[in-house]
């Protein structure tokens, strides 16, 4: 009886086992397909998008690790146009989301502040609008921020300034209002970083530049 009771434990354990991957990465193809449909592809980059597969690992510009999960999408310069989704937060262990030099609208979602191995965020030389979300300081991996050359509006986050590896960041080419900050990981960026932003003001010297001044309105 004993043997019994272990033999169906362990058949248990496996059959959970191989059920909970598929899983995971029907979550994270689902995720994948939600950007799919929300973006036209004259270039049928996305062809291999096939949602009926076990997980996305096979579609072209999607790399997983080991364990079948997502960890890039690269899609700059592929000539995508339409909107970034909320479900690309469940991609849980992505390191890099390369969409630059597309032809995407809309807000940033602030899902992919959730996003906390991620690496590089590059979305820059799009048509992104609304502001940029508070949400980004929760990646403390993250080392390249690269926005520029959208229409972004807006205060730039103060909350950022904590990103402790932060490498690169470019937010130039927007609308963004406010001054700029001149502390944390952003002590080490030049100016350069924020220029063609007509109503950023700064930097900010020593505190004496209030951080809600600046023609934001």
């Amino acid at each position: 009886m004993a043997m019994h009771n272990l033999v169906q434990a362990l058949v248990f354990v496996a059959v959970s086992f191989n059920t909970l991957a598929p899983t995971v990465a029907n979550v994270e193809g689902d995720a994948l397909y939600a950007l799919r449909r929300s973006v036209k592809d004259p270039k049928n980059v996305l062809k291999s998008w096939d949602p009926t597969l076990v997980d996305p690992c096979t579609w072209f510009h999607v790399t997983c690790d080991a364990d079948n999960r997502v960890t890039r999408l690269d899609l700059g310069n592929a000539k995508l146009k339409g909107r970034l989704v909320p479900e690309l937060g469940k991609l849980e262990r992505l390191q890099y989301l390369e969409l630059y030099m597309n032809n995407l609208e809309g807000s940033i979602p602030e899902e992919i502040g959730g996003l906390k191995s991620l690496v590089s965020l590059d979305l820059y030389h799009n048509n992104l609008t609304g502001s940029i979300p508070a949400s980004l300081s929760k990646l403390s991996n993250l080392n390249f921020l690269r926005l520029n050359g959208n229409r972004l509006t807006g205060r730039i986050p103060r909350q950022l300034t904590k990103l402790p590896n932060l490498k690169i960041f470019d937010v130039s080419n927007n609308d963004l209002c406010g001054t700029i900050p001149t502390t944390g990981s952003f002590s080490k960026f030049s100016e350069e970083s924020f220029k063609n932003n007509s109503r950023l003001e700064g930097p900010e010297l020593m505190g004496f530049v209030r951080y809600d001044t600046g023609r934001c309105k």
